[in-house]
């Protein structure tokens, strides 16, 4: 029987692999006025909505409360943006305030991640995010909303997951929440937006650009090469002699490798420094290759099998991972390189350099 991968109808995001990083755009020269909370605790949605609303948050459209039908919690928020719908419980208003410009900033990230795509990707509905205060309630949403896969994402220890064409989090910290989101959130953009599905190399690897950020003066610039975590972990994969060879790591699932912690470890970390190598080493030659990789998902003109085609583009069946095996060697070696032992000696090399101070 051909073995379901574990995580592609819903990426998950683990607690063991829950921080990483994305695109850098220029810095817009300003950012914007933002009112302090009170110095009491706002203890209602409804405090907290007027609370944001006295913001006049740039990337806030509106805020009402939203009823929800969970047993141990009844009342939150719906903030609306340009791109979102985030349905929340949360409590914290400076973390609130901060939410809807560090999702608008994703997804402005997600559509410059390959020059030239910018202008061709297009959204007709709002993405929907959950995003709740604790881990009691997002386990009591996640028993109705994943149904009969509601165990396998309860075991998540601490972070996301996408399902069901949305974003599923809880607080576990501002900066970690804000790296899981950045992650999850990736998944979602290109299911939505992109006609092929991605190889699991290439859709962890860019999907870990977008779990490190800087923000100041209420705005957020993604930094890929501050993603410590990434890179530690890297740096250990090195040291522990825990490298997987790279025509293994293009045929990886994760799914497949949950049991094995060093190696989960060594392909999320080794995928990530993978996608930074062909966007940046050696001055950049390989961006434009890298780019039309991505051109070839979003419109649908990989040089794939028809019936490999049909599994990328048809969200209704599940990926597999044969298909994996198949489609992340095949598209790397077309796009970057017929003989993977030149390029891997390069790319190991690029490893070290960017472990070497870590």
């Amino acid at each position: 029987m051909v073995k379901l991968m574990l995580a592609k109808n819903a990426l998950i995001f683990i607690a063991i692999m829950i921080l990483a990083s994305g695109c850098h755009e220029k810095r817009p020269e300003s950012g914007y006025f933002l009112i302090p909370p009170p110095k009491q605790t706002i203890k209602t949605p409804t405090g907290l909505a007027g609370y944001l609303r006295m913001q006049n948050l740039p990337t806030v459209e509106s805020v009402e409360n939203w009823n929800t039908s969970q047993a141990n919690f009844s009342e939150g928020l719906k903030i609306t943006t340009a791109h979102y719908e985030v349905f929340t419980t949360l409590k914290d208003p400076l973390m609130l305030r901060d939410v809807p410009a560090f999702i608008e900033t994703c997804f402005n990230n997600f559509r410059s991640t390959a020059d030239g795509l910018s202008g061709q990707i297009q959204t007709t509905s709002r993405f929907t995010i959950y995003l709740f205060d604790n881990r009691t309630q997002w386990q009591s949403f996640t028993r109705s909303f994943a149904g009969s896969q509601s165990q396998v994402y309860s075991r998540i220890k601490a972070g996301a997951y996408y399902l069901n064409g949305a974003c599923v989090a809880y607080n576990i910290g501002r900066e970690r929440t804000f790296r899981a989101l950045g992650h999850e959130c990736w998944h979602q953009f290109v299911d939505r937006t992109f006609v092929f599905r991605l190889p699991s190399w290439l859709n962890e690897g860019i999907a870990m650009q977008f779990e490190s950020n800087v923000y100041k003066n209420g705005l957020f610039y993604f930094e890929p090469a501050e993603n410590s975590y990434r890179l530690d972990s890297l740096k250990k994969t090195f040291e522990q002699n825990q490298v997987i060879p790279l025509e293994t790591l293009l045929e990886s699932d994760p799914g497949d490798l949950l049991g094995d912690d060093p190696q989960v470890s060594a392909f999320y970390s080794q995928c990530y420094a993978l996608v930074r190598f062909l966007r940046q080493a050696d001055a950049g030659k390989r961006k434009t290759d890298f780019n039309r990789l991505l051109a070839g998902a979003l419109e649908g003109k990989w040089p794939l099998s028809d019936e490999d085609k049909k599994i990328a583009s048809d969200r209704t069946i599940p990926l597999t991972s044969d298909w994996n095996k198949i489609a992340g060697p095949l598209l790397f070696k077309h796009y970057f390189a017929g003989n993977l032992d030149g390029i891997e000696k390069q790319y190991l090399d690029f490893c070290r350099d960017i472990t070497v101070d870590k």
